[in-house]
């Protein structure tokens, strides 16, 4: 290789600034690669079982954390694990710092270690964004608003659950926001990166406020992205400022690359490199496309989808008054996912239930997952298009529930449409 790269020496803190963030940057990525580089899951298989019990150690013996760590990066990856690991990093890039200043300390510069660091930044910002925003295209991450959250009381939303309801409503915005979240595939491409960069800037900055302000469990990920895309503009830095606040005519260069001599070498790389950009744009986009036949918005309703309301119940022949104090009285009768049902009682505590229906036979089947012993078989029976009749026992008691149902069309926010004309704001 014949480095093309610039070999002017580095000032003390531009190495040992490098050194620390070779370290931290590269740690990271090995750890946290949150599915940014294909098959890695299969290869960080073992490493990560090590993680699972050399952290909790960490943790117990050498933070003194008041608990126990037993939930590992999950749905949310804001976890103590996910923090301990943090920890662990940072101690293991300051310690590596300053055995590597100790032991390299005649090194000019790091320019080629550099340029194959930023190689590793661009793919694994850009391969992750480009799953994340076809999640967005495809409209899975968020869905549109259920009959289960459109039957909950507003302020009985979680922030998190205010931001994925806001967000799951338009499939347009939904469309703007993948676009711009797959437009970080052109890191993947030397001629592109600043630009590329400067899109993504702003993308993850605005994911990472979403994380932030809605209280959504993706902070230290989201804190990442935006640090590593300013790693990436860190040397377009003065000319980007030159352009936009002083007016003057700049040009940016190409980020400088090594020289690879031998010419196999070269179709080998650039072969690998097409071929794993390949890969990620066809199987994603695939295995998405099948997932949304699965779990998307056009995955097809269970058997009495709906949100229904309680009309009438009636136990042991005797119709049951309504109290707000009651933990037995239904209230709703939420019938949103496949195998799933919920039911939201009087006083508005609500339990989760396993649920089969029996379309041939009329009956519904209810078993409460916390309590398995709860279950009930129940006939049911359409009085018209909006109301159901349900007639069996609950806990050895002989039930009769009316019942009125609300589908999606049903509300104000899912049927209001778009108006490009408003005399005045429709705002409810």
């Amino acid at each position: 290789m014949e480095n093309t790269l610039n070999l002017q020496p580095w000032t003390t803190i531009q190495t040992i600034a490098f050194r620390f963030g070779f370290l931290a940057i590269g740690l990271f990525i090995l750890i946290e690669n949150n599915g940014a580089y294909p098959f890695y899951d299969v290869i960080m298989a073992y490493p990560g079982e090590l993680l699972h019990i050399f952290i909790p150690w960490v943790g117990k013996n050498v933070l003194h954390l008041s608990y126990d760590i037993t939930v590992f990066t999950n749905g949310s990856g804001d976890t103590t694990y996910d923090y301990v690991i943090l920890f662990v990093i940072l101690c293991l890039s300051v310690t590596g710092t300053i055995i590597w200043s100790l032991l390299d300390r005649s090194r000019k510069n790091y320019s080629t270690l550099y340029y194959w660091l930023t190689v590793a930044v661009r793919f694994y910002v850009g391969l992750m964004l480009f799953n994340y925003g076809m999640y967005k295209v495809i409209k899975l991450q968020f869905p549109f608003p259920g009959v289960g959250r459109l039957m909950q009381p507003y302020g009985n939303s979680s922030p998190m659950g205010l931001a994925w309801t806001f967000l799951g409503f338009s499939k347009g915005y939904n469309l703007f926001m993948g676009v711009a979240e797959v437009a970080a595939l052109m890191l993947l491409f030397r001629r592109t990166v600043t630009v590329g960069a400067i899109i993504t800037l702003m993308t993850t900055a605005n994911v990472m406020a979403v994380n932030y302000f809605y209280d959504v469990p993706v902070k230290i990920v989201s804190t990442s992205l935006v640090v590593m895309t300013l790693f990436l503009l860190l040397p377009d830095m003065k000319r980007l400022f030159k352009f936009f606040f002083t007016g003057e005519a700049i040009s940016l260069p190409v980020m400088p690359a090594p020289a690879i001599r031998k010419k196999w070498l070269r179709i080998t790389g650039y072969s690998l490199k097409y071929l794993l950009i390949g890969y990620v744009l066809i199987v994603t986009s695939i295995e998405l496309a099948d997932s949304a036949k699965e779990y998307g918005d056009a995955a097809p309703k269970p058997p009495l989808y709906g949100a229904y309301t309680v009309k009438s119940f009636v136990v042991n022949h005797d119709t049951v008054p309504p109290l707000t104090t009651d933990s037995t009285y239904w209230k709703h009768l939420i019938i949103q996912w496949g195998e799933y049902a919920q039911i939201r009682f009087l006083n508005d505590s609500t339990r989760g239930y396993s649920m089969k229906v029996d379309t041939t036979a009329h009956t519904v089947y209810l078993k409460q997952r916390l309590d398995t012993t709860n279950k009930s078989l129940l006939a049911y029976s359409m009085v018209d298009e909006r109301n159901m009749l349900l007639k069996g026992t609950i806990k050895q008691d002989s039930v009769v529930i009316l019942l009125n149902r609300k589908t999606d069309k049903n509300f104000r926010l899912m049927n209001r449409g778009f108006h490009w004309i408003n005399e005045y704001p429709y705002n409810r």
